[in-house]
């Protein structure tokens, strides 16, 4: 049985890797969809992550749609309470932006397409520095106060603000944000090591972060000399070019041999064994690409390895 990690002060229990919903409605249909959930929850998983922009940059969709056939999913198999549902406002082309009127109207919209009277983890998916953190945690506030969201969090924020933010929750008694969704991996350390690490850390918020695997690159299928057919190549692909890249597959690889591991669940693990960090997030379009995710739960690096990884990607 694995054992689930405390998200921050939230007293939610996750699993150490979050389900990204970003594949739902775009290179996963509901069918697809549907069976990756299954096989997900059947390996011990709780912690789905989805957002309200999902996948409005498909031609044809509008946004919601991961929402609306997550929400089809808890619907069909009855399971909501054992769901820890993670969303975000803020992109979706209808709801930009984090004026407080925007986000009620956002989460009210979020609930309606996840067939639920409450989401469990709220983020602000983009901060928005035309509002002041004030407004927007005094919105999110009266969320919690309705019942409707059980705990708040941020993605793509700056130090400055999130410490702002937690000084204003701090101070007038409210919501305070529990969790902190940066992109982080072996190939993309800059944005949250340092100043926003400290502050994560200083306060006690859990990391959940996106693109853990570098949307795939780190699942050691892109090599030189290969071509890989996904909708996402391109953005993976271009680690290749990098310094960085080579080195990081080369120290995965060994990691990976040692202990018969995939490299996706390696580059994982790494992620795992970092500071604060509760569970990183990543997708599976296939019940196939699950299992190497999945394992994360049970794989633990050394010392040395973890070590070894560190300096690779340096």
């Amino acid at each position: 049985m694995t054992s689930l990690r405390t998200l921050g002060s939230s007293g939610l229990s996750v699993f150490p890797l979050a389900l990204g919903g970003n594949v739902f409605g775009w290179t996963a249909d509901q069918a697809q969809s549907f069976a990756v959930l299954d096989a997900y929850t059947a390996a011990g998983g709780n912690f789905v992550d989805t957002a309200d922009s999902y996948s409005a940059w498909v031609p044809g969709n509008e946004g919601g749609e991961s929402e609306t056939i997550i929400g089809q999913w808890l619907a069909s198999r009855g399971n909501r309470s054992e769901i820890v549902v993670a969303t975000k406002i803020g992109a979706h082309p209808q709801y930009k932006g984090l004026a407080p009127a925007n986000i009620k109207a956002a989460a009210e919209e979020s609930l309606r397409r996840l067939g639920t009277d409450h989401i469990d983890l709220f983020y602000t998916h983009f901060d928005d520095v035309s509002v002041p953190v004030e407004e927007i945690i005094t919105a999110l506030d009266q969320l919690v106060k309705e019942g409707k969201v059980r705990a708040i969090a941020a993605s793509n924020i700056s130090a400055e603000r999130l410490e702002a933010s937690l000084a204003f929750s701090e101070s007038e008694g409210l919501a305070k944000y529990v969790a902190l969704q940066p992109n982080y991996s072996l190939v993309s350390r800059d944005t949250y090591e340092g100043e926003l690490q400290d502050t994560a850390a200083r306060h006690g918020l859990a990391a959940v972060p996106y693109y853990a695997l570098a949307s795939g690159f780190l699942t050691g299928k892109y090599r030189p000399g290969t071509t890989v057919d996904s909708p996402r190549a391109q953005g993976a692909g271009k680690h290749l070019e990098t310094e960085r890249g080579p080195k990081v597959l080369d120290a995965l690889d060994k990691v990976a041999a040692a202990h018969g591991a995939e490299v996706a669940t390696v580059a994982l693990a790494w992620v795992a064994a970092q500071p604060a960090v509760a569970a990183p997030i990543a997708s599976a379009r296939t019940v196939e690409q699950l299992p190497a995710l999945t394992a994360v739960a049970e794989l633990k690096l050394t010392e040395d390895e973890v070590a070894a990884l560190t300096a690779a990607s340096a």
